[in-house]
């Protein structure tokens, strides 16, 4: 039997992916239920970020797959870069410094098997 992945992808999500990618590490091989208690109770708006994700990706197994949230691992948590935005801000004597608003796109790779270490 070939194993069954359900995905969900949110992009552009205005968070620079360096401190976006602490949560998905973490969440990385745990199962679906603890990765979003995990989550649940972060302080941060990042964790709640990748929580809206993950819980797209249980939702997508549920309907598409006809997966069992409680079974389910997540197999893969990615978080690449997206576009940039970029602004200035003036500075002394007529000069402008370079803001860069960095954007992400994250990943949520959902599986019935954990994946095996290696």
């Amino acid at each position: 039997m070939e194993q069954q992945y359900a995905k969900a992808v949110s992009r552009y999500v205005r968070v620079s992916p360096s401190k976006v990618r602490r949560y998905m590490d973490l969440i990385k091989g745990k199962s679906y239920p603890e990765a979003v208690a995990t989550l649940k109770f972060m302080p941060s708006s990042n964790a709640e970020a990748v929580r809206k994700v993950l819980e797209s990706a249980g939702a997508n197994a549920e309907e598409n797959h006809n997966m069992v949230k409680d079974s389910l691992f997540v197999y893969e948590a990615v978080a690449d870069q997206a576009p940039t935005m970029k602004r200035i801000k003036a500075r002394a004597r007529g000069r402008a410094n370079r803001i860069r608003k960095r954007t992400s796109h994250l990943t949520v790779v959902l599986s019935e098997k954990p994946r095996k270490k290696g």
